[in-house]
């Protein structure tokens, strides 16, 4: 489930020719934005997928975090923020992500998930974030 106001665009935050994920209409606290399904790689895999494109998609999985996650939909089109205005939840049993606003959005904004999986957590990522 993908709300349909949500597009992909092209995005300053997502570096030269990035594109990002964005609303067409304000977007409330606690709106559901986005339900998805992963595919889930082994922990063989991941290590297989550090040296590919598909490294910069993909979410640590599972409760050792020892899997990888390539979400479908347009979860892999957020980028990150340390002040996110959305969160993103794991359902690892179902193989699902969800996207929730945590923040308010207004129109035409692009929605930003913090990789550290808590909106605020301010810890450093894997790539120069700005």
């Amino acid at each position: 489930m993908i709300l349909p106001n949500l597009v992909i665009a092209p995005s300053d935050k997502g570096g030269k020719g990035g594109k990002g994920v964005f609303t067409t209409k304000a977007l409330r606290i606690g709106t559901v934005v986005e339900i998805s399904p992963v595919l889930v790689f082994t922990g063989k895999e991941y290590l297989h997928l550090a040296e590919t494109l598909l490294y910069n998609y993909v979410f640590e999985w599972g409760v050792t975090r020892k899997k990888a996650a390539l979400a479908l939909g347009y979860i892999s089109m957020y980028n990150h923020s340390y002040s996110a205005n959305c969160e993103y939840e794991m359902d690892f049993d179902n193989n699902l992500m969800t996207i929730k606003v945590v923040k308010p959005i207004a129109k035409g904004d692009e929605l930003y998930i913090n990789y550290n999986a808590d909106a605020d957590n301010k810890a450093k990522v894997w790539f120069d974030a700005k």
